[in-house]
């Protein structure tokens, strides 16, 4: 994941709404939104290292996670990313309880940051600092830089969400839409992530597409009193929506 968007509201019988768009090289194989067979969990698969970018299980744990983009850090000896989400979903320990577990060893990985959630606390590890952040309620994002950074498409898309449940009208049409931005940030507004300027440039939109890399999925989830939906929306080498697009709804099951 490369941009992830949430409203956070504990309590409410809608406590959940998650909106993630995947950015990742068209050559790296994947498949698509499924119920894997050797565990209950709801995701996309990396089919090179094994993990996932986002999912849910079927007792309604949650994990997503983005790189951090530091390219002058990265190993090629590191172990994936994507078996910290797979791992959660698998386990069922606390989202806290987890998350501190991970703390002490997130060194090992390339610089990721961790979202998950338990069905009680939204809880966030960025490896840069070791630093775990429980979620405040409300709209929250992260995207290749610590939680919260206001970059320009992480702000445009916590705006464009906060405007559609402020108007009653989030629906998945609408959400994908958001997603869907090409439009790049003007140049006074790029971060200086380590890369040139016209790859700072193609990054900065909501939904890239860029020869060899972009995004290849988007995806909804939402949680409803004891019920979960979950789409996704899958995009070719072109940026155009390919015949991929899962859709599962489910109630949830007792641990």
């Amino acid at each position: 994941m490369c941009l992830i968007a949430w409203n956070w509201q504990p309590g409410q019988d809608s406590p959940l709404l998650l909106v993630a768009n995947r950015d990742e090289f068209y050559a790296r194989p994947t498949a698509a939104l499924h119920w894997w067979a050797d565990a209950p969990i709801l995701a996309g698969r990396d089919l090179q290292a094994g993990g996932t970018w986002l999912g849910i299980s079927r007792t309604g744990r949650l994990a997503a996670l983005t790189n951090y983009r530091a390219p002058e850090t990265m190993r090629n000896d590191a172990p994936s990313r994507g078996e910290l989400v797979s791992s959660f979903l698998r386990g069922d320990l606390c989202a806290g309880d987890y998350l501190h577990q991970l703390q002490s060893h997130s060194a090992l990985y390339n610089p990721f940051n961790l979202l998950v959630y338990d069905g009680n606390m939204l809880m966030g590890l960025q490896s840069r600092d070791a630093r775990i952040v429980t979620m405040a309620p409300g709209i929250g994002a992260v995207s290749n830089a610590d939680f919260h950074t206001p970059w320009p498409k992480l702000s445009q898309l916590q705006t464009g969400l906060r405007g559609l449940l402020a108007q009653g009208a989030a629906g998945d049409s609408q959400l994908l839409a958001l997603l869907q931005d090409r439009s790049p940030a003007a140049e006074a507004d790029l971060p200086a992530t380590g890369v040139a300027l016209e790859l700072e440039r193609a990054l900065s939109a909501t939904f890239v597409a860029m020869p060899g890399y972009g995004t290849r999925a988007s995806s909804v989830v939402r949680y409803e009193k004891d019920e979960v939906s979950f789409l996704e929306h899958s995009f070719d080498d072109t940026g155009c929506a390919n015949t991929s697009f899962q859709s599962w709804q489910f109630l949830l099951s007792n641990k």
